[in-house]
């Protein structure tokens, strides 16, 4: 392979800058816009862009110079083909509920949300697919399937709100990804519009699709590949059956082993969640779902399938959790009680309001055998960084939420908490994991990107994004680092190979 240089990768990225963001510039802008769309569906004035200066990351806002919703697919491809011609740079955007500022707009840019595009096109029961527009948001899915018994599994806990567009973006999962998948395992076929205007569509309504699987590495390439039009997704049938074990225990440690337990027992719930004392306390006052706030970790460990599969593997996991560890377990005994035991975890981030004014929430991957190192070195960071951390997160594939608590209002804790959560990010890198699971990189987790990749792995990145966007209009300056952003990181933070957690236990 020919060798790269750092000054020949500096080349190779380099953008000519857009010109200044002006209030003639602004007019030129909208006045194109509105020669080709409704003129409700083009917003220039403070009052209207306001609402969409950030998504949910809304410690970082920024007001764009237009937004626009395009009402149709044709409408789509006006809007990206004014914005081309007159080199503006566009932020798509679902329904802002992101939690990485993937969706938080450029000042010089227009957002093009896709909240208008929000039919659900068609849905087939024998196939058991819906082909859905990107504005539909994720749980009317599973609302339109259910009078044929079937269901969209990823379900993110924001899927009352968030959209499917948005879900494509980041590969969003939920907690019953463990079983079933992330997005990516479970949309067939995206329909999408490249920044020359082209309709393309990648992947396929058959078991496969021919060529290099470009659909998996647009699913997660938070807007910067191509602006979402269309996406068939796969349904599964509603389960005979579901029933939760709300386990607890009066040691993190403890919890974090009974975890990689169950799965080292063959066995793969349906869900799988963990929620520290801290989370536990500041979510039952909230929905009353029955925890343990008196025990260190909860458990929350599903089954579905028959009647006679779930019973079999209750008592399996019931087993091993004795064996690990549990100090208390209670079975739900219907459904009512199912949800209320899943509405506390569904509710972990609103519930943070009621003991914080403010909440930074990670998401970091690692590898199941390091759940308890991490939680003590996290318990370790709170000492350091003088904040409180609620550790809510899908054990079952190691995927962490910790919630760092701080309040805006007292002079730098906004700047320890985020302090805090890159060296979260860092310790998962360091035992072998990722700086994220399902809420995408942004420009939350840009920094980290130094962390976790190499130049030359952050040099093929940026091949794929200029192989979609020659002229780099679509969602710039997220997701991928430059040269220059990493090495301001590194000489400020990064020891890329060296563990900084050296006393911490090893398990």
């Amino acid at each position: 392979m020919t060798a790269i240089t750092q000054s020949a990768i500096t080349e190779h990225i380099a953008v000519p800058a857009p010109p200044p963001f002006t209030a003639a510039r602004q007019r030129q802008v909208a006045a194109a816009l509105k020669a080709v769309l409704p003129a409700r569906s083009v917003l220039f004035a403070e009052e209207d862009t306001r609402p969409y200066e950030c998504d949910g990351l809304a410690a970082y806002r920024q007001l764009p110079m237009a937004v626009v919703l395009p009402e149709s697919e044709a409408q789509v491809i006006a809007a990206i083909n004014v914005c081309r011609e007159l080199g503006v740079r566009i932020v798509p955007r679902g329904a802002g509920t992101g939690l990485s500022g993937g969706a938080m707009p450029i000042a010089d840019g227009v957002v093009l949300s896709t909240a208008k595009l929000n039919r659900i096109v068609g849905m087939d029961p024998y196939s058991r697919t819906a082909v859905v527009q990107p504005g539909v948001r994720n749980l009317a899915i599973s609302e339109a399937a259910a009078v044929h018994r079937l269901y969209y599994a990823p379900d993110p806990s924001s899927q009352i709100a968030c959209s499917i567009g948005g879900n494509v973006a980041e590969n969003s999962g939920g907690v019953h990804c463990l079983k079933y998948g992330l997005t990516v395992h479970n949309v067939l076929r995206v329909r999408m519009v490249t920044i020359d205007g082209e309709v393309v569509e990648l992947g396929s309504a058959a078991l496969d699709a021919p060529g290099l699987d470009l659909l998996a590495v647009f699913i997660g390439s938070e807007g910067m590949l191509g602006v979402v039009t269309e996406v068939t997704v796969r349904l599964i049938p509603k389960p005979q059956s579901a029933r939760v074990i709300m386990a607890s225990f009066d040691d993190v440690v403890k919890s974090g082993d009974a975890v990689a337990n169950v799965i080292a027992a063959g066995i793969i719930p349906a869900g799988l969640e963990m929620m520290d004392k801290t989370s536990s306390r500041m979510v039952e006052p909230f929905v009353k779902a029955g925890y343990d706030i008196d025990a260190e970790a909860i458990l929350l460990c599903e089954s579905d399938g028959t009647d006679e599969e779930v019973q079999e593997e209750i008592a399996r996991m019931s087993a091993v959790l004795s064996a690990s560890g549990a100090t208390a377990m209670a079975v739900s005994t219907s459904e009512a009680e199912r949800l209320r035991f899943w509405s506390g975890r569904k509710n972990a981030f609103p519930a943070a309001g009621r003991i914080s004014p403010d909440y930074y929430c990670m998401d970091g991957t690692i590898p199941r055998k390091h759940l308890a190192r991490v939680l003590l070195g996290i318990a370790q960071m709170e000492i350091k960084y003088g904040l409180r951390c609620a550790n809510v997160f899908h054990a079952g594939d190691g995927n962490l939420h910790p919630l760092i608590l701080f309040d805006a209002n007292l002079a730098d804790e906004f700047h320890r908490a985020e302090l805090f959560g890159a060296e979260i990010l860092e310790l998962c890198v360091a035992v072998g994991g990722t700086i994220t699971g399902e809420h995408g990189v942004g420009i939350e987790k840009i920094n980290s990107m130094c962390v976790q990749f190499a130049p030359l792995e952050r040099e093929a990145f940026f091949t794929v994004k200029r192989a979609f966007d020659t002229a780099f209009l679509l969602n710039p300056d997220k997701a991928i680092p430059a040269l220059h952003r990493c090495a301001e990181y590194g000489r400020m933070h990064v020891q890329r190979g060296a563990l900084k957690f050296p006393d911490l236990p090893r398990f």
